[in-house]
Parts: C-alpha cells; sequence; structure tokens
C-alpha cells in the first residue's frame, strides 16, 4: 500500500472516531459526491496530498503533506473554526499504527479559513504534516 493511501486511512479512521466532528458535518470524504450538503450544511473531503523524500541514518522515510478541506455554508464563521479544532484534535501529535509504514510524527501546521467564490460557502484548509518510516 502507499504510503499516502496508508496516512489517509488512519487521518479518516481518527476524523470519523470523533463524534463531535461527526455530529456537526452531513459527511466525511475521500472525494465529495455529486451533492454533498445536508441539514448540517458541512461536509469535509480529503485534499491535496504531496510528500518528499526524508531519508536518514539508514531509514528511508516519507514527508507527507495532507490537505483535510472543511466546507461550510453554516451562518457563523466560529462554527468553521470549531470544526477546524476537532480536526485538529483528532490528529495532532497522535500515534496511528499504520499496515506498511511506522509513523513518527504528526502535526496539524497550518490551519485557515478563507471565503469560496459563492458568497454562502466558507472554505477550512488543515494542512497535516507526517513523518513516515519505510519498512526496511
Amino acid at each position: 500500500m502507499s504510503a499516502g493511501k496508508e496516512l489517509w486511512a488512519a487521518i479518516l479512521g481518527a476524523l470519523e472516531a470523533n463524534a463531535a466532528l461527526v455530529a456537526m458535518v452531513d459527511g466525511i470524504h475521500d472525494k465529495a459526491p455529486k451533492e454533498p450538503w445536508g441539514i448540517n450544511g458541512a461536509y469535509i473531503s480529503r485534499g491535496p496530498f504531496y510528500g518528499t523524500s526524508e531519508d536518514a541514518d539508514c531509514i528511508a522515510g516519507q514527508e507527507i503533506t495532507a490537505q483535510i478541506d472543511i466546507w461550510s455554508r453554516k451562518n457563523s464563521r466560529w462554527a468553521m473554526d470549531d470544526m477546524i479544532g476537532e480536526v485538529r484534535r483528532s490528529v495532532h501529535g497522535k500515534e496511528f499504527p499504520l499496515e506498511d509504514m511506522a509513523l513518527a510524527t504528526i502535526e496539524v501546521r497550518l490551519w485557515r479559513v478563507i471565503d469560496d467564490p459563492d458568497p454562502i460557502t466558507q472554505h477550512g484548509i488543515v494542512q497535516i504534516v507526517a513523518l513516515l518510516e519505510e519498512p526496511a
């Protein structure tokens, strides 16, 4: 399994295990469905992933940056801050067992809220950086 796929599975599991976050959104998706909006007026989707080689002292490694996108049509910007906070609580500094790789560190390095081009949607962006060790 690829490092990115393994990391996403761990992140997705952590997000889905956070009951407070799940209660705030209509779904958590790898790729958003055609009609993602529901009664909560918010959903989460996987954004871009990118990686770099991080080899050190006979250990092959990868640093992967994963973006989590939060989309909201709620009236309050504070609702977006609450959702970002729950995403951060779900993954920052946690330990996740991976199938093939070993997770050395995982942290939320950046989060922000921007307005979408349409006047009612807000876009929350959470960037997660993980250092993974490849099997020997």
